[in-house]
C-alpha cells in the first residue's frame, strides 16, 4: 500500500499510519478502554492524521510515544475523545422508554415504596440526552410524589468532551422535537431561536462522572435498580461484552433491569440475566 502524506503547517509531511503503528494503537485502546478498532483503520486515519499534524508531531510514532508516556492520562483521554463516536438524541429507541413508563417504573413504585430509593445508571451517557430523558420521565411519572423519592441518576462516559457538553444541558431547539410538547414546556427554557437549556430541577437529578467501563473495580457503594448501557458494547469484542454484562449483574439489585442497544444482545448461556423484552433483561 502506498504511503499517504499530510502537509504540516510548517510545510513538512507526516506519513500515513503503518501496519505496526496501527497494531500498537489497537492493542493500547483495547487494553485500556475495551474498544476494538481492528476493523476501523479508515476511521483512525481520518480522525487522527490532521490532529497529529496540527499538534506539531512529525510522525504517528512520535505522537503515540507521547500518549504512552503521559502519566497524567490526559493524552490518552484526548485520543479516546478523537476516536469514539457519540451519536445520540432524546427518546432514542422509544420502545425502551415506553417499557420504562408502562412496566419498569410501576414495578419499582411498588417494590421500593417503603425506601423510595431508585438507583439508576446511564453508562455511556454521551452528551446527556439519555439520562436527562430518564430524569424527565421519572419526574413526570411520580408527579407530586416525586419529592418523596431519591431518584438521582448516575451518568458516566469515558469522554471528558461529551461530559462537559452534557453538564451544560444546552440543546438545539430542533433536537427537542422528539419530546412530548408538555415536556418541552415544563422542562426547557428557551435561550434564543436556536437553543434551549434544561431547567435546574432536571439538571440536579443527574450526576455526571468520567468512568471507564474497563476498570477492574466498580466503586459503587450500593447496587442499581436500573442500568442503561445502550449502543456502547458495539465497540467491544465478545469476551469484553461478557465480562461487562456480568459486572452489571453483580452490581444490580434483584429484580433490576438492564437495557442495551437494539443492535446488541446478551448471550443467555454466558449470563444470568433473563430476557424480558427486545434489548431488555432482568436480574431474577
Amino acid at each position: 500500500m502506498s504511503a499517504l502524506f499530510l502537509h504540516l503547517k510548517g510545510g513538512g509531511t507526516i506519513k500515513e499510519i503503518t501496519e505496526r503503528e496501527f497494531s500498537e494503537l489497537v492493542r493500547f485502546i483495547k487494553q485500556n478502554y475495551g474498544i476494538n478498532l481492528l476493523q476501523k483503520r479508515t476511521l483512525v486515519h481520518g480522525r487522527l492524521n490532521n490532529y497529529i499534524a496540527q499538534s506539531g508531531f512529525t510522525s504517528f510514532s512520535e505522537y503515540f510515544s507521547h500518549v504512552e508516556s503521559d502519566r497524567t492520562g490526559k493524552a490518552g483521554v484526548t485520543l479516546v475523545n478523537k476516536l469514539t463516536t457519540n451519536h445520540t438524541y432524546f427518546l432514542r429507541e422509544p420502545q425502551h422508554f415506553e417499557f420504562l413508563e408502562q412496566v419498569v417504573l410501576p414495578s419499582f413504585a411498588t417494590t421500593e415504596k417503603a425506601n423510595k430509593d431508585l438507583r439508576v445508571w446511564s453508562a455511556g451517557c454521551s452528551t446527556g440526552e439519555e439520562p436527562y430523558t430518564l430524569a424527565m420521565m421519572i419526574d413526570s411519572y411520580f408527579g407530586t410524589e416525586k419529592y418523596r423519592w431519591d431518584t438521582k441518576i448516575l451518568a458516566t462516559d469515558i469522554s471528558t468532551a461529551v461530559l462537559e457538553r452534557a453538564k451544560k444541558a444546552i440543546y438545539p431547539n430542533q433536537q427537542l422535537k422528539t419530546l412530548p410538547d408538555k415536556w418541552r414546556a415544563k422542562y426547557f427554557q428557551k435561550i434564543d431561536a436556536e437553543l434551549s437549556v434544561l431547567t435546574e430541577t432536571i439538571r440536579r437529578e443527574v450526576i455526571f462522572r468520567r468512568f471507564n467501563l474497563m476498570n477492574e473495580i466498580f466503586p459503587f457503594k450500593k447496587k442499581f435498580h436500573l442500568i442503561l448501557c445502550r449502543n456502547v458494547m458495539i465497540y467491544f469484542d465478545a469476551e469484553t461484552k461478557r465480562e461487562l454484562i456480568n459486572k452489571f449483574y453483580e452490581h444490580m439489585e434483584p429484580g433490576g433491569y438492564l437495557f442495551i442497544g437494539h443492535s446488541e444482545s446478551v448471550n443467555r448461556y454466558e449470563s444470568k440475566y433473563r430476557f424480558v423484552a427486545p434489548a431488555v433483561y432482568r436480574k431474577v
